[in-house]
């Protein structure tokens, strides 16, 4: 059996990045699944983890060799309040292992037990979180948003005390790089300027190695970094998906989605939508994504200033000049991802004020999210009955007319036939998205049942996000009245 193939590099920045750490023993640790297809990916078939014995690893019973677990020193800025020692206080880096390509990842418990960051609690996961996590992070692959993977889940045979007692999980996690902004603000804060240095060449060399040959390759890599961020937040836009707690230390500096809390997909639409728990004001609210996005590489650019040139004003004015630069980024992405949900092509200024209508009216009426561009992109270029779909997600249906009568003349406008168009609106828009009552649903029957069957079938629904599968219409439905989940959580 191969070993698996662990090249640690992280722990060679030096101790003060981390705290050597063991995964806790559970009592009866149970795999809930394992996916196989991302281990193929990584070149993890035929090791330890593709064996029956692998439920030990993944609940940090066992520690693989090569393996070399420890938890990551960061700061943040959570809901706009400076924390200086966070740090993981209930995931543990394994280690990082190397894909068959050379391409470096990181492999990560989350539930795994106390460490030296985790400030008096109990480093330990509720099942539900987990599942939401496993569900939310593939989902997300599979519609073709960069994110954190997750490769294995299980049940630990132990209770942890939240509200009340809930059985434990833990989820292993596989990311391009689990550095956040907070972990250069940690250092920045202390005035570590040696730290930031390796810090940053680390993650130019793992994750941004085109920047190496540039002439001030810190200048090419932070202008890499808000690019990325501004795409990835495009993207959560143009799905309707609320991360739900956008704090610095929740925001990765490979550009990739991660740490899944309280997130959720937006049912009714509402420019305004919250469904985070701990999100009292609405700071992290569907529409303010992007400018927190925004504030959140600022911050960045505070801890980075000293390598982007010695002379701190020249540094401020590189940094604001790269910051500038972000909200005409993310409004291309999002404009070019929202003209293609809607089949616009031709005419951007026009494209983007009917797009925002859409959003107006669909907010007037509450209308389904994810349902209304899916039945837009079956619609032909005249009214036709396939119209009764889209209208009955409208309260007041007449507006919905009156906006795809301007629609369909710019349709007409820019030639092509429907088929074409159709199939293009189809590879973006999803029938199914992991939708909160379904998940609460998954959750509620593991959690009070020991009954995984909802997760399992669920799971395997939205491994084809678009495609329409048969006898699956009730995982592409908004809830009813009483299936309405108001918040979400992130389990600590």
């Amino acid at each position: 059996m191969k070993q698996i193939p662990f090249k640690n590099r992280y722990i060679d920045l030096g101790k003060n990045f981390y705290a050597r750490t063991k995964p806790s023993p559970v009592s009866d640790p149970g795999l809930i699944i394992f996916n196989h297809e991302l281990s193929g990916e990584l070149g993890l078939s035929d090791t330890c983890l593709s064996t029956p014995e692998s439920a030990a690893i993944f609940a940090g019973n066992r520690v693989p060799d090569g393996a070399e677990p420890l938890a990551m020193a960061y700061s943040g800025h959570q809901f706009g309040h400076f924390n200086s020692q966070l740090g993981d206080g209930r995931a543990l880096l394994l280690g990082q292992i190397v894909r068959p390509d050379g391409v470096y990842f990181d492999m990560h418990l989350k539930g795994s037990g106390q460490t030296a960051f985790s400030r008096g609690g109990d480093g330990r996961s509720a099942l539900g979180p987990v599942l939401r996590e496993y569900l939310v992070s593939e989902a997300m692959a599979r519609l073709g948003v960069p994110t954190t993977r997750a490769l294995a889940a299980v049940t630990t045979g132990e209770e942890v005390a939240r509200e009340q007692l809930l059985p434990g999980g833990v989820i292993t996690r596989i990311a391009a790089s689990f550095v956040r902004v907070g972990t250069f603000e940690y250092f920045s804060s202390r005035g570590d300027l040696d730290s930031v240095t390796k810090l940053a060449d680390y993650v130019i060399e793992q994750n941004y190695p085109a920047c190496r040959d540039a002439a001030n390759p810190y200048q090419a890599w932070f202008e890499a970094i808000i690019d990325r961020q501004a795409a990835l937040i495009a993207q959560w836009m143009q799905f309707g998906f609320i991360h739900g707690v956008m704090n610095t230390d929740n925001m990765s500096i490979a550009g990739d989605t991660i740490d899944y809390g309280p997130c959720a997909f937006m049912d009714h639409y509402a420019h305004d939508q919250v469904y985070s728990s701990i999100d009292r004001h609405g700071r992290y609210a569907y529409n303010k994504q992007p400018s927190i996005g925004l504030w959140n590489l600022t911050r960045l650019a505070e801890s980075l200033l000293p390598l982007l040139d010695d002379n701190t004003g020249a540094a401020v004015e590189a940094a604001k000049g790269a910051l500038n630069n972000y909200a005409g980024l993310y409004e291309d992405y999002w404009l070019d991802g929202m003209r293609k949900k809607t089949g616009l092509m031709s005419r951007p200024d026009r494209d983007k004020a009917l797009i925002d209508e859409l959003f107006d009216v669909m907010a007037a009426n509450r209308a389904d999210f994810t349902l209304t561009f899916y039945y837009l992109s079956m619609l032909s270029m005249d009214p036709a009955d396939q119209d009764k779909d889209v209208r009955c997600l409208f309260d007041n249906p007449g507006q919905f007319d009156h906006w795809a009568q301007q629609w369909r003349a710019c349709l007409r406008q820019e030639g092509g036939d429907d088929a074409t168009r159709q199939a293009s609106m189809q590879a973006v828009n999803p029938v199914y998205i992991p939708r909160n009552h379904q998940i609460e649903a998954a959750i509620r029957a593991a959690e009070d049942h020991d009954d995984f069957s909802a997760f399992h079938k669920l799971h395997a629904t939205l491994q084809k996000p678009y495609v329409l599968q048969p006898q699956k219409d009730d995982y592409m439905l908004p809830p009813e009245p009483d299936e309405v989940v108001q918040q979400t959580f992130c389990g600590t």
